[in-house]
């Protein structure tokens, strides 16, 4: 059985405390929308204004203004809390804060209208299956297929666009999880949060100024293998780590996870083969690899009403040795 926790819905604790910001000044001009436990996501667009998305999406923020010098330096501060340098030479950046926030800008002239700043914040609560059952998520009958498949220790992959939900209802699945089981996640920006008392997380790390330092998902997963996971998590597969996923849950890791963006369950195919193709494996390889591998993909899409929903789960088949995709029954 899972272990018993209580959590609150995405964007607010219980007591609907303030989100955690770093005391730096630079952040002065966005520590308000920034320390909200509803909003998910913040975007400075340059002398255009701010938005910032509360679960229904992108709103503007009327009253917010600074002038194209005090974007530009708002970019470089934030971006410089992550351990990295923004400038002329290096006009684009990704970092990661404190309890998982992303921060992601771009100077001009590569940003048309000013320096662009987008700010990922990472929910407030841990998620949980039955919380987002509430949500409209998934229905009743879902939400009992979804805990069959953890119960069974089926390796699921997450799929879906952007924003769409994917690390949410990863984490909520992996929740569920028995507590006597060890669960290792390896992720380009770590931003699982699960109620679990054995979780290991793994993050990689980019190259310093010097361009040394990197350390790739691809190496992370095979360090994982060494550490005796019983379910073994990969955050999101971007490249040629697919490949050593794909080995990794074909060598009896049984309950494993992870999540690629696809626009449908229909284009999860031609996805899978355009990473494995960074990979050097050719379709028919792929086919095999994934079909084997894989014996679940759930999709999830974010509607227009700004709920994310549970639109598909399918398995992975071999038609003519290229992947394809049918419904689990």
């Amino acid at each position: 059985m899972p272990h018993p926790f209580i959590v609150a819905p995405r964007g607010r604790t219980a007591s609907a405390e303030p989100r955690p910001v770093p005391p730096h000044p630079v952040v002065a001009p966005l520590r308000r929308y920034l320390a909200d436990p509803e909003v998910t996501d913040v975007f400075v667009n340059g002398t255009q204004g701010l938005y910032v998305d509360r679960g229904g999406g992108a709103e503007r923020i009327p009253d917010w203004r600074l002038d194209e010098a005090a974007v530009r330096e708002l970019a470089v501060g934030l971006i410089a809390l992550g351990g990295r340098h923004l400038d002329d030479a290096t006009p684009c950046a990704d970092v990661r804060w404190e309890h998982g926030v992303r921060v992601h800008a771009v100077l001009p002239p590569i940003a048309c209208t000013g320096a662009t700043i987008s700010i990922r914040l990472a929910g407030t609560g841990m998620a949980d299956l039955d919380e987002l059952g509430r949500r409209g998520t998934f229905d009743a009958a879902t939400g009992a297929r979804l805990e069959r498949l953890v119960d069974e220790r089926a390796n699921i992959l997450v799929t879906g666009a952007t924003g769409a939900g994917k690390t949410t209802l990863l984490a909520a699945l992996l929740g569920r999880v028995p507590v006597s089981e060890r669960i290792v996640t390896i992720e380009d920006v770590a931003e699982l949060r699960i109620a679990h008392p054995h979780h290991v997380r793994l993050e990689a790390r980019q190259a310093n100024l010097e361009g040394v330092g990197a350390i790739a998902l691809g190496r992370l997963l095979r360090e994982a293998l060494r550490m005796r996971p019983d379910r073994l998590v990969v955050g999101e597969c971007r490249g040629e780590e697919v490949r050593e996923l794909l080995t990794a849950l074909n060598t009896g890791h049984d309950g494993g996870a992870g999540t690629v963006h696809a626009s449908g369950i229909a284009d999860v195919p031609a996805r899978l083969e355009a990473l494995g193709a960074l990979a050097g494996m050719d379709d028919r390889a792929l086919a095999r690899q994934t079909a084997s591998a894989i014996g679940a993909i759930v999709h999830i899409e974010r509607g227009r009403d700004g709920v994310r929903r549970v639109t598909g789960i399918a398995r992975p088949v071999v038609r003519g040795d290229r992947l394809g995709v049918e419904d689990l029954p």
